[in-house]
């Protein structure tokens, strides 16, 4: 499901589960992030109103200053907030609020209001009183001049006004209204912890068209009307930022006095009150402004004279007007340029229509209730299209052109191929000439022209062209009146030569059908797509938004040859599909672009392959495809992955994190679209049945890991079903951090029904006794070939794991064990040490430091075990003697040894000597993080100058060692030639450790050739750590971590 639109408020009674729900939900983008008093919402109108007069009643205390009813009567909730943090200053507010309450009876409100305060408490700074708290009537005292403004601002900004047609020459136009973006205004300026002060600066930002102007001319509209705070702004101000001159300099005062007529003479008196100010900056867009060379010549003076680039940046970076407050209204791709000179922003994204609110639209714009749902199945059921509809016109756009077709009694389907075909179809309806005649002469050269002018602005992140942009696209004046006349361009504010596309979409349009036009690629200066713009294309900036992302989608799009069999006759004119045979040039690059990120669960080659909808053209490129990671936050990522996933025949494992609820119409959890029946949820379960049945229909496909996920019972019986067909070959599966929901019997069961699953791995996900129980009956089943079963950080109990142990006893294929974090009893050991086990790691087993027999008892009864690790279990030295007899007389073939970080320490070493002189089998010993010392690793060395043990890895990482043990290691260097493997890293040896070393390899005549390697990483996953490090015959590896310089006989690599 698309993300929902901003935090809604309600100004009727609210129950707890909807402000829990609101306040839980909060994020980056909400007006409710740490915001103070959000309790309020609780009071109903009347309550609220019941309270603001027990405000006015509340007598003065000291600090504080006296409320009218004038200031409160027409307050909203959030204003409220406002008042009381202003006018009682620190926790005043707070005792005055609980106060209130208490005379309320609203007692559950009152113990709200203590558990904020002992919260806030430590960082609340009481805000100075502004002077504006002693007037009684703000009306009362403003000017002629003022209220002249007002009325001005109440005709220019009237709601009626700004919902104008568009485009003007279409008539079916409406407007309809983003009640989330409405419900925002009450909260723009509450309040925020820690301090519990209103924020001085606030964004707004959303993609293009989404509805940030309008909003804007609703603050400016409701200051007019004198309704939106009040108490707080008695000045406002709407600035475009396109009336910021770049050519000329031009003073804060002057530019403001131009949005107010005659008020130059009272600039003085608005500035000398900044905190009265409300500056709200709009069209960033229009800007040429580049975030990596902010000016220095920074001014805090608002009547000097200054380029624009450096008032504007004096305004955001609060030098000038620090006490003022700012609106800005950013698009997503404005925000890398302007958060550099913000200082403690609070963020606000606008998501336009949400899927309920695209259902409206879609029922009241067609009114034939049938006609209206066929086309919302048809717009929901495209991932490219039906997002885009959270922008009002574009919602109307594709209603025009889908209503248009179906009056036709034409298939949508076939009309309208994927969504470029339907951004064609209108832009070649409205462009200049008559639809679907030939393109010659002036028509052809105009097309060409906004072609240029849209591609030239979108590879340079341009969205303002001037009069010299224009006439390099070779659009004279009456090709510019006819794209005005047409609105596919519109005048910028602020000048009158200065133009940009009326919709983002329709410039990024054009910019992608330049490369698939005939006649422009015949000019002497066209740019052919190469390989590096295809790459700018599909590969997403990291944790950037790629501002190309839709051009990218309409360029494949036109390279579907429906769709552009399609362009062809509605715009008159030839296509190539050359440029096609550049994309699988770069196929790859998706698999560059590292893990995936906020901004891209799903790689953006998956949205444009969707687009172009040819079955053999999307096997050629995802032919190679054998990882697939991607996280399925949205209905689109859902959509895409499955369609694209199906096509990815050599594809070999998937990873995959799941926050979206998929669940059946008929679920306790239906989505958004559901208002409109069923079909919103029966397509989001129809997606996740195509995703998993490639588990069935791609033979190569061996690992499947799922991280970070929440999924509904039926969600994981489809996903079960699919891992139990006959056809599915998985052989591992990963389970990381998964709600305990997800661990159902249907899930685990999977291993008694595929014969190919051989790895199970769950990892921070709580396995309860049921689980347990499940995972216990399928590990006695003859048909269950699992090989490794590793269970970390899953909150087993110690009788759910002696129930697990003594299972494994009937199976015969488990070799390799892991468990991590858990308790383990001595009967859950003993039974573990008679399995068929040969690898078994127990880390951070024994968290009472007593039950070390349990973790010893593998050692003194298995006959298979060749791998045991023990890592993280404080053995201590009463615990290691133990150990180290067990060691002696181990009847299995240990050759793997982990006791990494088991607080061992030198009094244990000599016993540790004697192990190792009399085990035979051993190879691999790690020891680091024990505060072995010189003395241990002395005794230790001692033990492997005679030969007899064939040890060949020996790990001393962060053993405390310094120079004194230099000279012993030395000998076991010269004197024990199976050694390859030797790792001292993270010791303080010093210089003189250092050169005895060298030395060494000076000497060094042995046949192996020593290497020395730093140390890479200490994050070592558990699997390899039991494995331990490879060897070569040919190679003694020495990993240290000084600054070693190349030394005779020894190479370095880093």
């Amino acid at each position: 499901m698309d993300s929902g639109s901003t935090t809604t408020t309600t100004s009727s009674s609210s129950s707890p589960s909807f402000i829990s729900s609101l306040i839980s939900s909060s994020s980056f983008s909400s007006p409710f992030k740490d915001g103070v008093m959000l309790y309020m919402l609780y009071l109903s109108k009347e309550e609220l109103q019941r309270f603001k007069q027990l405000l006015v009643d509340e007598n003065p205390r000291p600090g504080s200053v006296q409320l009218t009813w004038d200031q409160v009567r027409t307050a909203t909730w959030g204003e409220v907030i406002h008042l009381l943090t202003e006018f009682f200053p620190g926790r005043l507010a707070w005792d005055v609020t609980h106060d209130i309450f208490a005379k309320m009876n609203q007692m559950q409100l009152c113990l709200r209001v203590q558990m904020e305060l002992q919260d806030i408490l430590p960082n609340l700074e009481p805000e100075a009183l502004n002077p504006r708290g002693t007037q009684m009537n703000v009306e009362a005292e403003e000017s002629d001049e003022i209220q002249n403004y007002r009325l001005r601002l109440t005709c220019q900004y009237r709601p009626e006004g700004n919902k104008r047609t568009w485009p003007g020459n279409q008539a079916d136009f409406f407007y309809q209204d983003i009640p989330a973006h409405q419900r925002l205004l009450p909260c723009l300026f509450l309040p925020r912890r820690p301090q519990g002060r209103p924020p001085k600066t606030v964004v707004l930002q959303g993609v293009a068209g989404v509805g940030k102007t309008s909003l804007a001319y609703k603050v400016m509209s409701e200051w007019a009307g004198n309704t939106f705070y009040r108490h707080k702004f008695r000045y406002a101000f709407y600035v475009p930022c396109g009336d910021v001159a770049w050519d000329t300099e031009q003073s804060l005062c002057e530019l403001l006095s131009r949005q107010w007529p005659g008020s130059r003479a009272l600039m003085s008196k608005v500035m000398s009150q900044p905190e009265q100010l409300l500056l709200v900056l709009d069209g960033f867009e229009e800007l040429t402004w580049t975030p990596t060379d902010p000016p220095e010549d920074l001014s805090e003076d608002w009547s000097q004279k200054l380029p624009g680039s450096v008032l504007l940046a004096s305004l955001l970076s609060r030098k000038m007007l620090p006490e003022a407050t700012l609106l800005l209204l950013l698009r997503l791709s404005s925000w890398r340029v302007t958060k550099p000179f913000l200082k403690s922003p609070s963020v606000i994204t606008l998501m336009g229509f949400t899927e309920v609110e695209k259902a409206r639209y879609f029922r009241t714009y067609f009114g034939n209730k049938e006609q209206a749902e066929r086309a919302l199945r048809f717009v929901m059921g495209n991932p490219i299209l039906f997002p885009m509809c959270q922008v009002p016109a574009v919602c109307w756009l594709v209603c025009s052109r889908l209503k248009e077709q179906m009056e036709r009694g034409a298939n949508l389907a076939v009309a309208f191929p994927n969504a470029t075909a339907v951004f064609a179809r209108y832009l070649s309806s409205v462009l200049p000439g008559p639809a679907g005649s030939p393109l010659c002469g002036p028509r052809q050269e105009q097309l060409a022209g906004v072609c240029n002018l849209a591609a030239e602005g979108m590879w340079n992140r341009r969205w303002v062209f001037g009069k010299k942009d224009l006439e390099q696209a070779k659009l004279d004046a009456p090709a510019v009146a006819a794209l005005l006349g047409a609105n596919i361009l519109r005048r910028v504010v602020g000048g009158e030569d200065r133009y940009a596309f009326a919709l983002l979409s329709f410039q990024e349009f054009f910019a992608a059908l330049l490369y698939v036009l005939c006649f422009p690629q015949s000019l002497p200066d066209f740019q052919a797509l190469d390989q590096a713009h295809v790459k700018r294309l599909v590969a997403y900036p990291g944790s950037k938004r790629n501002h190309l992302a839709h051009m990218a989608v309409f360029l494949f799009g036109l390279l579907n040859e429906s769709c552009a069999r399609a362009v062809e006759r509605s715009f008159g004119c030839q296509l190539s599909l050359g440029n096609k045979k550049e994309v699988p040039k770069v196929a790859a690059l998706w698999r560059e672009c590292g893990p995936p990120t906020v901004h891209h669960g799903v790689p953006h080659l998956f949205h444009c392959l969707y687009e172009i909808q040819e079955p053999t053209f999307l096997s050629q490129i995802l032919h190679d495809c054998q990882k697939a990671t991607l996280i399925i936050r949205k209905n689109k990522d859902l959509q895409v992955s499955a369609f694209c996933l199906r096509h990815c025949q050599c594809l070999r494992e998937v990873e995959l994190t799941v926050t979206l609820t998929i669940a059946k119409a008929d679920s306790r959890h239906p989505c958004a679209p559901s208002s409109a029946g069923p079909e919103g949820n029966n397509l989001r379960f129809h997606w996740w049945q195509d995703l998993c049945s490639v588990f069935r229909t791609h033979e190569s496909l061996e690992a499947l890991a799922l991280t970070n996920s929440l999924m509904e019972p039926d969600t994981v019986r489809v996903l079960s079903a699919a891992l139990k067909h006959p056809h599915c070959k998985l052989r591992k599966l990963i389970l990381r951090h998964m709600h305990r929901s997800l661990m159902i019997e249907d899930l685990i069961l999977v291993l008694m029904e595929n014969q190919y699953l051989n790895h199970l791995e769950i990892q921070g996900t709580a396995v309860q006794g049921e689980a347990v129980e499940a995972l216990g009956m399928a590990l006695k089943y003859q048909q269950c070939f699992l090989q490794c079963l590793r269970l970390e950080d899953c909150s087993v109990t110690p009788k759910s794991l002696r129930s697990l142990a003594r299972n494994l006893r009937s199976n015969f294929h488990l070799k390799t064990l892991m468990l991590s974090n858990s308790s383990l009893e001595d009967s859950g050991a003993y039974y573990l040490s008679v399995t068929h086990l040969e690898r078994l790691s127990l880390e951070n087993c024994d968290h009472t430091l007593l039950r070390y027999n349990s973790l010893i008892c593998p050692l003194e009864n298995s006959q298979r075990l060749t791998h045991l690790s023990l890592a993280g279990n404080a053995l201590n030295e009463e615990g290691a003697i133990e150990l180290w007899d067990a060691l002696q007389h181990a009847k299995c073939p240990l050759q793997r040894l982990v006791l990494r970080s088991c607080a061992l320490t030198p009094g244990c070493c000599q016993d540790m000597a004697s192990a190792l002189s009399q085990n035979k089998t051993l190879r691999s010993l790690d020891l680091g993080l024990n505060s072995l010392k010189d003395e241990g690793v002395t005794l230790l060395c001692g033990a492997l100058l005679d030969g007899g043990a064939g040890l060949q890895v020996l790990e001393l990482e962060g053993c405390l060692l310094t120079s004194g043990c230099c000279q012993a290691v030395n000998s076991m260097l010269l004197r024990h030639h199976s050694l390859r493997y030797l790792d001292v890293s993270r010791n303080d040896i010093g210089r003189g450790g250092v050169q005895l070393l060298r030395e060494t390899f000076r000497k060094w005549t042995c046949d192996t050739k020593i290497v020395l390697e730093r140390k890479q990483s200490c994050g070592v996953d558990l699997m390899a750590r039991l494995e331990g490090p490879a060897v070569d015959e040919a190679v003694l590896k020495v990993v240290q971590d000084w600054d070693a310089e190349g030394s005779a006989g020894a190479a370095q690599t880093d």
